[in-house]
């Protein structure tokens, strides 16, 4: 699962296919936010060349929609803007000037991927997402576990199975950095499973720290970028919503971590367990 920010598109034309193209509609595009679209806004920074946002223009320009387009070629967006352009070279900049001026003087942009085939140039420009400072973690986990209470105290149906008002979680420390592990793990070498890569199970990840557990349930997730994001996707998932439901669990704990430069969303873990009596 992976949520993306605002995007828009925008069609104009005026350009060729110049040996020079991707080139030239670069410096066009940087000549009109530092000039402000001569004059007429405020300038702007030079926008970061981005190779992801490369492939995410190629992926664009092959039919998928913008939005799937900037996720699969790697790019985290807080937020995407498009232009598709062709027709003749020599007419780009003033054609970018009248029909694009808005979004290539946006400075809220500030990286651009471009493809070029043939005639005509596909331009994708994008604000990264920023990733959550450290500090960040023990709001993000109470707002969590906050909206986890919530579902539980309504009750949800789980894709065909219902389930009632469930009791509210607690936190739990040792639960949290279990996840952690698991999440920094998934994030450095780039894997999205619930076993890990010495083959152990969310239960026996817990069992090793020394918790006493009767019952362990685990939840994934890559790419939402904040707690309501994760919680709706997990609730909208049959598997993953009967996790969070199952009234048996009485402890939650929750991580995330960030992936690397070809995966660069954040990865999610969420742990649920029912606490073993300790003559267990």
């Amino acid at each position: 699962m992976n949520v993306f920010g605002a995007s828009m598109l925008i069609l104009v034309c005026g350009l060729s296919a110049s040996p020079g193209a991707r080139a030239d509609a670069l410096s066009a595009v940087q000549v009109l936010r530092e000039g402000g679209c001569g004059g007429i806004q405020s300038a702007a920074p030079a926008l970061r060349p981005d190779a992801s946002l490369d492939h995410a223009a190629q992926l664009w320009a092959k039919g998928a929609t913008l939005e799937h387009a900037t996720r699969d070629g790697g790019y985290v967006a807080e937020r995407t803007a498009g232009l598709h352009v062709s027709g003749a070279d020599t007419a780009l900049l003033d054609t970018l000037r009248r029909s694009g001026c808005r979004t290539i003087g946006d400075r809220a942009l500030e990286d651009i991927g471009i493809y070029r085939n043939r005639r005509e140039v596909w331009l994708v420009l994008g604000s990264p997402y920023a990733i959550p400072a450290r500090s960040q973690v023990p709001r993000l986990a109470w707002r969590t576990l906050v909206l986890v209470n919530a579902a539980r105290a309504r009750g949800a149906d789980c894709g065909n199975r219902a389930f009632a008002p469930a009791p509210p979680l607690r936190l739990s420390a040792t639960l949290a950095e279990v996840a952690l592990g698991h999440a920094a793990d998934m994030a450095a070498h780039d894997y999205f499973e619930h076993q890990d890569r010495a083959g152990h199970s969310p239960a026996e990840r817990v069992r090793a720290v020394g918790y006493r557990e009767s019952l362990v349930g685990e939840n994934i997730a890559y790419g939402p970028e904040t707690p309501e994001e994760v919680v709706r996707g997990w609730l909208d998932s049959p598997g993953h919503c009967e996790n969070i439901m199952d009234p048996r669990f009485a402890e939650m704990g929750i991580a995330y971590s960030p992936g690397s430069a070809t995966r660069r969303g954040l990865f999610w873990v969420q742990l649920l367990a029912a606490p073993g009596r300790l003559d267990e």
